[in-house]
């Protein structure tokens, strides 16, 4: 998300920055290129303004305007106020026992998976959750939650498809996490096309009866400011606690998330991108601001990585590499790491800069089949090949090419670039410049090496010159 935004940002900033002498006529140029960026994001215009006004009044100060470095003063005045903008701190959920979460929104916005993804989350953070699926309109969504709870293994409770009274479903559900080992409840909301009296009223009287510790708004941030005008009609009826924001990784502008939490007041706690159930996170605002103007989130990318990578395969794999004992098994067991990751191209998106070398890299870098063509030509060589690539000469490429269903050009380029990278392997110098770019992160060793089309990370700062497979 933010692409768009992000990308004009850029150019506004790096104007700024090479300005040698800051003035009020500079600084008035330069938020008119913001606004106008903001605007075009989605984000609410009295919002935009404001926010302005507010950037405005600090740049001007006198401390800013005498600075050795006053654009680059600026541009932190930005960015405290962007973060201040989407909230401040992070605000976590409320688990105060006992403890119930209703979740509301309009239909599409995500409301039924963001159940599921945040039941499976709590789940990993040590917590018991139980579902309730209480959409009594779309028996649809009631499968879909029964089959979310099946893939994470958490109980669920789900009404008889006759049953029309929200208040009756939320009493029997009650009723019966009594008897299960339980600390949360998460209940999944009937929504509608659009806002209606029908809609509210039920909510109202669903929101009395089960006085949830947690009312959360799950919001598309592609609607952008028709989501700024549901937060405040779901507000004002049940008085929400927080926002989660779905389908982040399909928005370019972001505005949603810019205007929401000024209009309302509420904080955004969650923000989903991508499909998978793990894909939810939490919403730090100053981390935020920091991929908004292109400074990544390395905090984000390391709890991603660390998340799905067990760091003592991680680091036997870096121990191979630094030895220059390098071969196919090691290259399939990095190669199932990266597969774990699932994303490569939203969790890169993460790394300072990222944006700005995205568009010289082929269109291809980041194709899943293209890692899958890969791996079925080593699961074509034998034992004895995959721990000596030296030996494949050849016929022995030709027998590899028609058992993997490839071209004999890409058994003869996978093996001429696997060799150019064991050879940096093996020289010292090389290697440790490469594991310092890596920083030495936990968990990182799996992206160091081979995989995909995305290459290790040390080549993906380099511009992807291509020294590793693919």
């Amino acid at each position: 998300m933010f692409s768009s935004l992000s990308d004009s940002l850029d150019k506004t900033f790096r104007n700024l920055r090479g300005v040698g002498k800051i003035s009020e006529s500079n600084i008035a140029d330069a938020l008119r290129d913001v606004r106008l960026a903001l605007l075009e994001a989605d984000v609410e215009f009295s919002v935009a303004k404001e926010f302005i006004a507010h950037v405005k009044e600090k740049a001007m100060g006198l401390d800013v305007l005498k600075s050795i470095k006053p654009g680059e003063q600026i541009v932190k005045v930005f960015h405290d106020e962007l973060a201040e903008l989407l909230g401040g701190d992070q605000v976590a959920l409320d688990l105060t026992a006992p403890c119930r979460i209703l979740l509301c929104g309009l239909n599409g916005a995500g409301k039924t998976t963001t159940a599921g993804k945040l039941a499976l989350r709590l789940k990993r953070e040590g917590r018991k959750p139980l579902l309730v699926a209480i959409d009594l309109y779309r028996p649809a969504a009631i499968d879909q939650l029964a089959t979310l709870a099946r893939q994470i293994e958490v109980p669920i409770y789900t009404p008889e498809t006759t049953e029309k009274d929200l208040v009756k479903v939320a009493r029997d559900a009650l009723a019966w996490a009594e008897g299960q080992a339980h600390d949360v409840i998460i209940f999944d909301t009937a929504g509608r096309q659009e806002i209606d009296e029908r809609l509210v009223e039920e909510l109202k009287r669903l929101h009395s009866f089960v006085q949830p510790r947690e009312t959360l708004l799950v919001a598309d941030s592609a609607t952008g400011q028709q989501a700024v005008s549901v937060a405040k009609h779901f507000d004002e009826a049940v008085g929400i606690t927080g926002i989660i924001l779905t389908k982040l990784d399909g928005d370019a502008r972001g505005g949603a998330a810019l205007s929401m939490r000024a209009v309302t007041g509420k904080p955004i706690k969650y923000a989903g991108e991508g499909e998978k159930l793990d894909q939810l996170f939490e919403f730090h605002p100053g981390r935020m601001a920091d991929r908004i103007l292109g400074m990544g989130d390395i905090v984000g990318m390391v709890e991603q990585v660390a998340s799905k990578i067990d760091e003592k395969d991680a680091m036997k794999s870096i121990q191979r590499m630094a030895e220059g004992k390098f071969d196919f098994y090691d290259f399939l067991d990095q190669m199932k790491m990266i597969q774990k990751l699932g994303d490569m191209k939203g969790l890169l998106s993460l790394m300072p800069g990222f944006n700005k070398i995205k568009k010289q890299l082929p269109d291809a870098a980041f194709d899943p089949k293209r890692l899958k063509r890969t791996e079925a030509i080593v699961l074509s060589m034998t034992p004895d090949e995959r721990r000596r690539p030296e030996i494949i000469k050849a016929s022995r490429r030709d027998r590899i090419a028609k058992g993997s269903g490839t071209k004999l050009v890409e058994v003869n380029q996978l093996l001429k670039q696997f060799g150019e990278m064991r050879k940096m392997m093996r020289s010292p110098n090389k290697m440790r410049g490469m594991m310092k770019q890596m920083g030495g992160m936990p968990g990182m060793g799996g992206l160091g090496g081979p995989g995909g089309g995305m290459g290790g990370l040390g080549d993906i700062m380099k511009g992807f010159k291509g020294k590793f497979p693919f």
